[in-house]
């Protein structure tokens, strides 16, 4: 499940709300519903196979899951999370007469943006839905001014109808369990590891992340563990990702170890000498704040969201360049400072320190209450949260 929905329902629950989060079934064995934490309910609505579906197929189900959304009760507010919930949930709210909150967490890639070798070209129907949802939506949350920006910009929503909730982070689940000069041999490997948390797929920019620790002087390159499930949208690209080591001389060095549990997570960030987040594109960059909590300084590409999750020169690094050797240099020069790593990793927790899930979920509250201002809600809420498939972020 989405890490942001999930921590937002909870927090808005320990504030006396109640969240009901709504799935499409993707596996027979899922039960109609489940109690996720006090006052969080995940329910599981049967639109298309009961199988997971590669998420370019998900809008073949948007009928059928808005039927089955439509036959519940009324909650006090909708809100929709991904473009392919908007376009189920909107009509349902409409007909309820509640407000509808649009949430995207990815926007699709400009027409004229270049595919990657195996990669699906955005669907019409995802472009004119996302542009549609920000004209209708009644309230539009991005998580961060660089969606924000993307939201008002290329899909037209309005600036005073668009609303900047950042997400938190659980400091106390990812936290530093060790100095980072003790951490150089953590998982038996002599140099020690940096980490890439991603699906696998082009957008994550893997290659670049393969490519810069190749370039890394022999002496002091760590192994590149990279954690991540193979997203079923790209066929083929675990094979061109180790062809790409194989060139460049990291086939020895690289390790993809596939989904991991969130706790396992939390013991491969604690361990990490770095964190590398090369992505073409993040509306946030979730991974960075995780790394940040956990002590560990995260290199990053100067994309979306991510300069606002990594703070130059203070709990990481930035990088404008995609060139290898300008990654290679940055890793190099953290590696080789233990007195700079220090320094970033202690910036780096005290800033998740700052980044809590109750701060998210007040300020996402805010947006509900506007909208309901001319209501009589003066007390709790009830709030439907449309997530149109089960998924888990990234790594899980």
């Amino acid at each position: 499940m989405n890490v942001v929905v999930r921590h937002q329902a909870e927090a808005l629950a320990a504030l006396g709300h109640s969240v009901s989060i709504l799935t499409r079934r993707s596996a027979a064995t899922q039960p109609p519903a489940m109690e996720l934490a006090p006052g969080v309910t995940l329910e599981f609505l049967d639109a298309g196979p009961a199988t997971a579906l590669p998420k370019g197929d998900h809008e073949d189900w948007i009928e059928e899951f808005s039927t089955q959304l439509a036959a519940r009760p009324p909650w006090d507010i909708v809100h929709s999370h991904h473009w392919f919930s908007g376009m189920a949930a909107l009509p349902v709210a409409r007909g309820w007469g509640v407000p509808h909150v649009q949430s995207f967490h990815s926007i699709a890639a400009d027409e004229s943006t270049p595919l990657s070798a195996g990669e699906r070209a955005e669907s019409p129907g995802r472009m004119l839905g996302e542009a549609y949802l920000a004209r209708e939506s009644d309230s539009l949350v991005a998580i961060s001014l660089s969606e924000a920006a993307t939201i008002t910009g290329r899909l037209g929503g309005a600036v005073q109808r668009t609303a900047v909730v950042p997400p938190g982070v659980d400091s106390s689940m990812f936290s530093p369990s060790l100095p980072v000069d003790l951490a150089l041999d953590a998982g038996g490997r002599g140099r020690g590891y940096v980490l890439v948390a991603a699906r696998l797929q082009p957008l994550k920019g893997l290659d670049l992340a393969i490519a810069a620790v190749a370039a890394v002087p022999a002496a002091i390159r760590p192994t590149l563990l990279i954690a991540g499930a193979a997203s079923a949208d790209y066929h083929g690209y675990v094979d061109e990702l180790r062809a790409i080591a194989g060139r460049v001389g990291l086939t020895d060095e690289l390790e993809l170890i596939g989904p991991q549990s969130r706790v396992n997570m939390t013991a491969l960030f604690r361990g990490a000498r770095l964190v590398l987040v090369p992505s073409h594109s993040e509306t946030y960059g979730l991974v960075a704040l995780e790394a940040a909590a956990s002590g560990v300084p995260v290199i990053a590409a100067a994309s979306g969201g991510l300069r606002e999750a990594v703070a130059d020169g203070v709990t990481g690094v930035v990088l404008e360049s995609r060139e290898p050797l300008v990654w290679a240099n940055a890793i190099a020069q953290v590696l080789t400072d233990p007195q700079r790593a220090r320094q970033l990793s202690l910036a780096a927790r005290e800033h998740a320190l700052g980044l809590k899930w109750a701060r998210s979920a007040a300020s996402l509250l805010e947006v509900y209450r506007r909208l309901l201002a001319g209501d009589a809600h003066g007390g709790n809420l009830s709030v439907g949260s449309a997530v149109s498939t089960q998924h888990r972020r990234d790594v899980a």
